[in-house]
């Protein structure tokens, strides 16, 4: 049986790895251990529910912020991913289990039970399952509609790479409020940091459920401080755009073990600031580019302003 609390047995494929050194942070990126009592009181929902978040599996930073907010981003379907991307935290290999039927419901009882305004749903890469898990978040997207109709729905999915095109399809027809699938990087360092996705294959995905449903918001992040350059970061605005993608977000990569790959340097606040200055001339409805953004912090506040900017781009507001 695998400890995955063990660096070793989490990430069998870095073990024999060379360490890479991991530079001291700067005091722009230091946050405080979370020890409030609405903290331990989300923590204690999400294991009374048996469910994994990405704020713990992935070590994100803000976990103290956000669980002490009541905000919390469930991963569903295990905490085992099939892919081995070098930036991430996240234990990999073949899952020990098939897909939970029951996770659905549990997951819309935690959102009922935390009062949820928004909720974040992500997951790892399930590429042993036909389908990649699709009608897997349909069903939660669903459970949740049905028992907190008023809450809106954001999900994070996989690439669904492996799967026939209608796997989207069975997504995006559970009517999601926001898409979101990350692009992480510049198309130049998937090679080494996301070896098992294709970045166009990953535009393409968000600019079809664009094709698929207008409706829905798209959204989509990289990380900085892994070898890029700025003209490189431009360009996947640029792409982003082309792909009819709302809402960009940027932060800084933080690297989880001495396997990981190495962060190449840390970006002062002021170039993302600039960042986010560019992302906005170019037709972003929504951008959120700081040391600390992740993919779902403070994801409610930022879904009520992207449907305000919307709303003032069609005159309605």
């Amino acid at each position: 049986m695998r400890d995955l609390k063990i660096p070793e047995q989490r990430h069998p494929e870095k073990a024999r790895r060379p360490d890479n050194a991991q530079p001291k942070k700067p005091d722009w990126i230091r946050v405080k251990a979370p020890t409030s009592r609405e903290y331990m009181e989300t923590r204690n929902i999400m294991r009374e529910n048996k469910l994994v978040t990405v704020c713990e599996e992935a070590g994100c930073p803000n976990v103290g912020e956000c669980w002490s907010q009541g905000h919390a981003t469930m991963m569903i379907m295990g905490e085992v991913c099939t892919r081995a991307c070098t930036f991430c935290n996240i234990a990999t290999g073949k899952p020990p289990e098939a897909l939970d039927a029951f996770e659905p419901g549990r997951v819309a009882h935690a959102v009922d039970k935390l009062g949820l305004n928004h909720v974040v749903i992500t997951s790892v890469d399930r590429d042993d399952v036909e389908d990649g898990g699709a009608e897997h978040f349909a069903q939660t997207i669903r459970a949740i509609r049905q028992r907190s109709p008023a809450t809106t729905i954001e999900i994070l999915t996989p690439d669904f790479i492996r799967c026939a095109p209608e796997a989207l399809e069975v997504v995006v027809d559970a009517k999601p409020d926001v898409f979101n699938h990350n692009l992480e990087t510049v198309p130049g360092l998937y090679p080494e940091v996301r070896p098992g996705a294709r970045y166009f294959h990953s535009l393409r995905l968000l600019q079809r459920v664009k094709e698929l449903d207008p409706t829905i918001f798209t959204k989509s992040g990289i990380m900085v401080g892994l070898g890029e350059d700025r003209q490189s970061v431009t360009q996947v605005m640029e792409d982003m755009r082309a792909a009819d993608i709302d809402f960009l977000t940027i932060g800084q990569y933080l690297q989880p073990t001495p396997k990981h790959h190495k962060v190449d340097r840390f970006v002062h606040p002021d170039e993302f600031a600039s960042y986010e200055r560019v992302a906005y001339n170019k037709g972003f409805l929504m951008v959120s580019a700081t040391p600390l953004t992740r993919s779902s912090y403070h994801a409610g506040d930022d879904f009520a302003r992207l449907r305000a900017a919307r709303l003032r781009k069609l005159g309605q507001a």
